[in-house]
């Protein structure tokens, strides 16, 4: 089961992997995007060594960059690998989706090869998934297909050694790599085009007379170039106005090539990212933002301009180059849903549900901090991220830090006062553990399932049902007063009640809901625990029944 500390670990490592891909685009070379790349291995995805072997133009391998230990980067870096040879290494192995893993029963064929390679000291591993020294993990690199489509020829292979951890990545691992490595191969094949581009305009530059053969070598860069390439106007009413498009640009949009001459960029930019376009529309701007395409939809494209003059004295051009980042957005949401859910049912987790609350809430002044201390303690069930059992909503710097904030309200005393607040429902399922103890985790975890779609069914559009652990969830209802709230615990309980097939059975259970309130000065933990107490007080004051699962 996951450990509650997980999603938060998955969420700094997915903000600090996004960096490293971010570095790799803006790198200034093609030297420093491979290191950047090696780096990113090492630092973003946690392993101890990392290579990056460049396909050169005979087809043989180069260690064209490393990081994690100067003394192996002295000993390998430019040394070269037969094609052959890395044939073979892709060829055998595990197969990770696009990754190879090689074992080291298998790899001690491969000691003998003209592949550079290193090993990382350490003793065997004692369990099945701890990484043991001789074991090898490749990443294959391909030139991107048009449009994120169909991977070309092999750009290179990133080889990493020994995850710090000491164990095999798991799945979320695998993909983060895999996904590390596809991007990687579209950051070198751009960081290879614009220095191709870079090359013919110094030789605009310096040569009047190879001016003709210097535009057709930009002209074919322009037009066959794999990603999207537009010619906008600079400066004047007209700044931003497209003038040239390639048939990579086209393609994407859906437009053709006289259409897209009617428009800017500021035309075709979703509303949302104006803001985003305009502060990036200068030389040297990148952005990542959404297009319009001619159905209506939208594609996320990461946007760079550059310039081009006609003359060594003419006007001058933005040159942008648009690069489709669809894929990459969409499993970036993915890792993040991932991070912030539960893999089980697919209701948001425990480090969801206290961000969604926390943020709802006022940050309690700081001199309030002892004496809620004394009164609480540091229980580490509740303990927040100051370690003071204390939630802190983003940006607030007091309690009166919210210059538009709704302040949350609770009702108050036992009678429904029409006050209406943010209700906090925890529910605790009765009877669940001897359906896991008769029936097996099976059941347990179609109850579990079940239990999930029903809640979710149960509520308005916009409340919260999320798994906090175990058997326990916890439901986030705005607007509801002290009334509504109990009627709501009501039709839920009666709904949980019903039959449930499980393991081609029917099995009940119960449930157990205690009703607490947010208010701002509390805490995302602080509302839990009232809510959790509350649960435990209606157990205590009920009537003790015999309950038998199935």
């Amino acid at each position: 089961m996951e450990t509650e500390s997980e999603p938060y670990v998955r969420l700094a490592s997915l903000r600090q992997l996004h960096q490293v891909m971010a570095d790799m685009n803006t790198a200034r070379s093609l030297a420093d995007t491979l290191q950047t790349v090696a780096d990113g291995v090492v630092n973003a995805l946690g392993y101890e060594m990392a290579g990056v072997n460049l396909v050169r133009p005979d087809g043989d391998l180069v260690v064209a960059a490393f990081s994690g230990n100067s003394a192996a980067e002295a000993l390998i870096t430019g040394r070269v690998g037969s094609r052959d040879a890395w044939d073979r290494r892709l060829g055998m192995g595990e197969r990770w989706g696009d990754l190879v893993f090689i074992p080291h029963t298998e790899g001690w064929v491969l000691d003998d090869d003209d592949v550079p390679q290193w090993f990382t000291d350490g003793p065997a591993p004692r369990f099945e998934d701890e990484w043991h020294p001789s074991d090898r993990l490749f990443a294959p690199m391909y030139t991107p297909g048009a449009q994120g489509g169909a991977c070309g020829e092999l750009l290179g292979v990133i080889s990493v050694d020994r995850p710090r951890n000491g164990r095999l990545p798991g799945a979320w691992g695998r993909e983060a790599l895999q996904m590390y490595a596809f991007q990687a191969a579209i950051a070198i094949s751009n960081a290879r085009l614009r220095s191709n581009m870079q090359r013919a305009l110094v030789r605009l530059e310096r040569e009047q007379q190879a001016l003709r053969a210097s535009e057709e070598s930009f002209r074919q860069a322009f037009e066959y170039a794999p990603s999207g390439m537009a010619i906008a106007e600079m400066g004047g009413e007209q700044h931003g106005r497209i003038l040239r498009t390639n048939d990579a640009l086209c393609r994407l949009l859906g437009r053709p090539a006289s259409a897209m001459r009617r428009y800017a960029f500021s035309d075709l930019v979703h509303p949302e990212d104006i803001g985003t376009l305009l502060r990036t529309s200068a030389e040297g701007g990148r952005a990542e933002l959404r297009l319009g395409r001619r159905d209506g939809s939208y594609v996320w494209v990461s946007l760079r301009n550059s310039v081009v003059a006609d003359a060594a004295d003419g006007p001058r051009f933005l040159l942008t180059h648009v690069e489709d980042i669809e894929e990459r957005k969409r499993r970036e949401l993915q890792l993040a849903h991932r991070a912030s859910h539960d893999s089980l049912t697919g209701l948001p987790n425990s480090a969801e549900l206290r961000s969604r609350l926390a943020a709802r809430l006022c940050r309690r002044p700081a001199h309030a901090l002892e004496s809620l201390d004394a009164a609480y303690g540091h229980h580490p069930a509740f303990d927040g991220p100051t370690g003071h059992g204390f939630d802190f909503a983003p940006g607030a710097e007091s309690y009166d830090g919210y210059d538009h904030h709704v302040h949350t309200v609770a009702p108050e005393g036992e009678q429904d006062d029409g006050t209406k607040g943010l209700a906090v429902l925890f529910c605790d399922l009765d009877g669940f553990k001897s359906i896991n103890d008769r029936f097996g985790h099976n059941a347990g975890d179609a109850v579990l399932i079940e239990v999930a779609r029903r809640l979710s069914q149960g509520v308005r559009d916009g409340d919260t049902v999320a798994r906090l652990g175990g058997d326990e969830f916890v439901i986030l209802a705005d607007g509801l007063g002290r009334a509504d709230a109990e009627d709501l615990a009501v039709r839920l309980r009666n709904e949980i009640i019903q039959p449930i097939r499980a393991e081609g059975r029917a099995v009940r259970v119960g449930a157990s809901f205690g009703i607490g309130w947010a208010h701002c000065g509390m805490t995302a933990d602080e509302v839990l625990k009232s809510a959790d107490e509350r649960m435990y007080v209606e157990k205590r004051s009920r009537p003790k029944q015999h309950r038998r699962a199935g």
